[in-house]
């Protein structure tokens, strides 16, 4: 059985916009191509604020949205995983928008959690392992 991965908003964003750190969007877009994950609405939510504000057109947004909704198992948030969200903001001080994250990878029982915005290596719950794939020793 291979592992299960959720990824957060981040991943999405490096794949499907040109910034200036290279080296992340071409990881980042490698990653989405090969990789079937895990997202949750609110994964979908944040990507189609973030590239707005990055003014991509509604056009490119959208057809990248149902990419991922195609190549994706989407998972949409509960009233369980919000009362998680609230334990794992108090018990581990990440941000609410994380905490919501990590409590969805955790309801879907995955094995890791592909993220820049928490620390790499760290085991949530004895089950979940944040791994950051943009740091040079990540492989997963």
């Amino acid at each position: 059985m291979s592992a299960k991965i959720f990824a957060d908003t981040n991943i999405w964003i490096y794949a499907h916009l040109q910034i200036e750190n290279e080296r992340k969007c071409k990881t980042a877009a490698e990653l989405v191509r090969k990789v079937p994950f895990i997202i949750s609405n609110q994964v979908i939510n944040e990507y189609y604020s973030v590239m707005l504000r990055n003014k991509t057109t509604d056009e490119f947004i959208q057809e990248n949205i149902k990419k991922m909704l195609f190549h994706c198992d989407v998972y949409c948030l509960t009233l369980d995983v919000l009362v998680t969200a609230f334990d794992l903001r108090k018990r581990y001080q990440f941000s609410w928008w994380d905490s919501l994250i990590v409590a969805s990878a955790l309801d879907t029982n995955c094995d890791f959690l592909y993220t820049e915005d928490m620390q790499h290596g760290q085991l949530i719950e004895n089950s979940l392992q944040i791994i950051n794939p943009f740091l040079e020793q990540s492989t997963t």
